[in-house]
């Protein structure tokens, strides 16, 4: 019975380790995403025939929306704002876009 309880709680431990590491890799790919987002919409504005205007013209069209399991809490905003994956969460920053280059979510 020792034996069973000590293998449970060893295998308890693992699969939150597991979990965690997880919603944290989660959180990554979304940052990476919101990356993609900034800069395909930065790209369409350069390319249009009006050109890029302003930061806040390329934040108003990003898509900041992850579904069900990604929250922000508070934002975003276009500074940045924390995004929450069950227990893991990140605080973002974004640097604001510019003629030369796409905003960037740190």
């Amino acid at each position: 019975m020792i034996i069973l309880g000590v293998i449970g709680s060893v295998a308890i431990k693992k699969y939150d380790n597991l979990t965690n590491t997880a919603n944290e890799r989660i959180l990554v790919t979304a940052v990476k995403e919101l990356n993609v987002r900034e800069h395909l919409i930065w790209t369409d504005m350069k390319i249009s025939n009006e050109g890029y205007t302003n930061d806040a013209d390329v934040y108003a069209v990003l898509n900041t929306n992850f579904g069900h399991r990604l929250k922000w809490n508070p934002g975003p905003a276009i500074g940045g704002g924390t995004l929450h994956c069950d227990s893991a969460s990140c605080i973002l920053t974004r640097n604001p876009s510019t003629n030369e280059a796409a905003a960037k979510w740190n």
